[in-house]
């Protein structure tokens, strides 16, 4: 039985995305919260990224400003790896069947992370499209952002302009430097047109991977933290390196492996990969940032 509805399928391939309230709830969203609730805890005895994942770098980020008193954790990379909540979430629930709905029968995992800005957070996301970062052979490519916390117009909700995943792939790059966002041309118009995913705890956006999209800081007393994860069609392999490696990508979470290849037409510069904890300090200016590498 489908998890979502015609109408629903629809409007994501209209709009470009999909806000689904109540996807995941009782125990299962309690144990998210309380494992996240744990790793800010841990955050408060360190004073800069820690953790490590599969290429080395951070697995856990911390936004300039964090403290012991006043803890700033902003990016928990593969936190599948690490939390079999998390996992379970990822691999098998409501979740994985409508992503399925959306670009199945064959799904397989990409990556996952969970960004979180916490009362007080100066964290903006500068406007951009997820594809540029994981270039694949075809972009049924579906990044599904749980709510881990309610999402309000005042704690820097996700915003999205619709329909623009069906127009140009724009550059990320911008006088020869990588900046993880698009032109300021783009943002500006982006900005105006902008429409606000908010709902409460439990929601889901599901979100076409050449959506324009960004966020702003959060301006309020209570956190909004985001669950992210992104499916691609088993049939859509990789073009560059992932950016947050897992040792479960590619793993199939719906239907079966085809050993198939499908392919569309279009070109786009290749990304840089990100050499600290998150792609935050890409989109820093160049002269600021720490990790700045080609």
């Amino acid at each position: 039985m489908a998890a979502l509805s015609r109408e629903q399928i629809d409007a994501f391939w209209l709009d470009g995305y999909l806000m689904v309230e109540n996807v995941i709830r009782g125990p299962q969203l309690a144990a998210l919260r309380d494992d996240f609730n744990a790793w800010v805890e841990e955050s408060r005895s360190n004073t800069a990224p820690f953790g490590e994942i599969m290429d080395g770098r951070p697995r856990f980020d911390l936004e300039g400003g964090h403290t012991a008193e006043k803890p700033a954790l902003r990016r928990v990379n593969s936190p599948v790896e690490v939390s079999q909540a998390y996992y379970d979430c990822m691999a098998d629930s409501r979740m994985t069947d409508m992503v399925a709905d959306l670009i199945g029968p064959n799904v397989k995992f990409h990556h996952s992370k969970i960004n979180s800005k916490l009362p007080g957070s100066k964290t903006e996301v500068k406007w951009h499209q997820d594809f540029p970062f994981t270039p694949h052979s075809n972009d049924d490519i579906v990044t599904a952002l749980l709510f881990i916390d309610d999402v309000t117009a005042d704690n820097g909700p996700l915003e999205v302009v619709g329909g623009t995943h069906r127009g140009p792939i724009h550059s990320l790059w911008h006088g020869g430097k990588f900046t993880a966002a698009v032109g300021d041309d783009v943002a500006e118009a982006s900005r105006r047109k902008a429409l606000r995913c908010m709902g409460p705890v439990g929601s889901c956006c599901f979100m076409h991977t050449r959506l324009l999209h960004g966020s702003a800081p959060n301006h309020s007393t209570q956190p909004r933290t985001l669950f992210i994860t992104v499916y691609t069609a088993e049939d859509a392999q990789p073009y560059a390196p992932n950016p947050v490696p897992s040792k479960f990508e590619g793993l199939i979470v719906r239907g079966e492996k085809t050993n198939r290849v499908r392919s569309i037409g279009y070109a786009m510069e290749l990304p840089q990969k990100p050499t600290a904890a998150s792609f935050f300090a890409q989109q820093t200016a160049p002269e600021k940032r720490p990790d700045y590498a080609f």
